[in-house]
């Protein structure tokens, strides 16, 4: 028998990042998000808008990993492979599309886009079947530290908190976390 997932801590961790990075975004002058952060070639406003992107991935990838998690084997670890062989473009469009999205999406644009996002995963959580959120796939694990050979549908809702998490450390605002 496979044990099931511990949803109300997907649920509950997804709400502390949502917290925290509304906190974040309530807190932070525009001098702050000019900043340069530690560790990236972003400023502070890009990475914020990176972050909540990352919540914004997690919902693109839900029904692919739902989807693929029904073909053979074969079929995801081969489109993992090719994805992989992709790497260093995806990296740079990355990049390139989190400096071009915080131009859009800053401010309340921004808080407004975190609110959607996580309040929609909170919801697809709620409705998953069980046997859903144990479905997996391969991935492409060059593209992201938090990306496993193989992510189950729960792991990817689990992958956007992490993503935060690890971004949160690289984050100048001169605030003191909690």
């Amino acid at each position: 028998m496979i044990d099931s997932v511990d949803r109300a801590s997907l649920h509950r961790e997804m709400e502390d990042a949502r917290l925290e990075i509304r906190r974040l975004l309530s807190t932070a002058t525009d001098e702050d998000l000019r900043q340069g952060t530690r560790g990236t070639r972003w400023t502070n406003g890009q990475l914020l808008y990176h972050i909540v992107f990352g919540y914004m991935i997690v919902r693109t990838l839900l029904p692919l990993v739902r989807t693929m998690g029904r073909a053979p084997d074969v079929v995801s670890s081969a489109f993992a492979a090719l994805l992989n062989a992709g790497t260093r473009p995806f990296h740079l469009v990355n990049y390139l599309g989190s400096c071009g999205g915080a131009l859009v999406f800053r401010g309340p644009r921004l808080t407004a886009l975190l609110e959607r996002t996580i309040a929609a995963l909170h919801h697809s959580l709620e409705t998953e079947a069980e046997a859903t959120l144990q479905r997996g796939m391969h991935f492409p694990a060059g593209w992201d530290p938090y990306f496993h050979d193989v992510m189950t549908v729960a792991d990817v809702y689990h992958f956007g908190t992490q993503h935060f998490a690890h971004h949160r450390q690289q984050l100048s605002l001169g605030l003191d976390q909690p």
